[in-house]
């Protein structure tokens, strides 16, 4: 019997329901354009994943490259940062002195420290010696510093009368002399 609603099997010969040779024909050149069609779209699809896969490849390996670029930036910028901290403690007076600086031997340790900077110091303060403050000789006050309380005037009223007489008698003295 022939099914009216699908029209993909062949016309069944009601005398011996064999489908007929045309109809066989007729359903295996359909079933072979419909595979034609499939297998084209499995190709563009295949090919659009290719495209896809080779774009997220170069897109991942440029970012890798822009990021690893930024790393050695970020880290070129701290171990600059660093030279100039420890520069400034060594006492260098100017900083355009690290110009000079053979950085070969500084490194940026895995804690995010600078290795190696104070030596590059030292090294620089011996060769280049013009580069940082010379350490004074003399000093214009080889006492020390002066105590708190020392130039400073009493008040009247803090003071006992014996300290006052003194004050009192030293200040007309220094009036007289003048």
């Amino acid at each position: 019997m022939a099914d009216a609603d699908n029209s993909n099997t062949p016309d069944l010969d009601l005398d011996n329901d064999t489908p007929s040779k045309d109809g066989w024909q007729e359903h295996a050149k359909t079933l072979r354009e419909e595979n034609k069609q499939w297998r084209l779209k499995f190709r563009e699809a295949e090919s659009k994943l290719k495209a896809a896969e080779v774009a997220v490849e170069s897109t991942k390996t440029e970012f890798g490259e822009k990021l690893t670029k930024a790393e050695v930036a970020a880290n070129e910028r701290l171990v600059r940062s660093e030279l100039k901290a420890e520069a400034l403690k060594a006492g260098m007076v100017d900083l355009d002195g690290l110009k000079l600086a053979d950085l070969s031997g500084v490194k940026l340790g895995a804690d995010g420290s600078v290795e190696g900077a104070e030596a590059l110091m030292a090294a620089l303060k011996e060769a280049k010696p013009y580069l940082f403050k010379q350490p004074q000789s003399s000093s214009s006050n080889p006492g020390g510093a002066p105590k708190a309380d020392e130039g400073k005037a009493k008040s009247a009223s803090s003071m006992s009368a014996e300290e006052y007489a003194k004050a009192k008698a030293e200040a007309l003295r220094k009036a007289r002399n003048g």
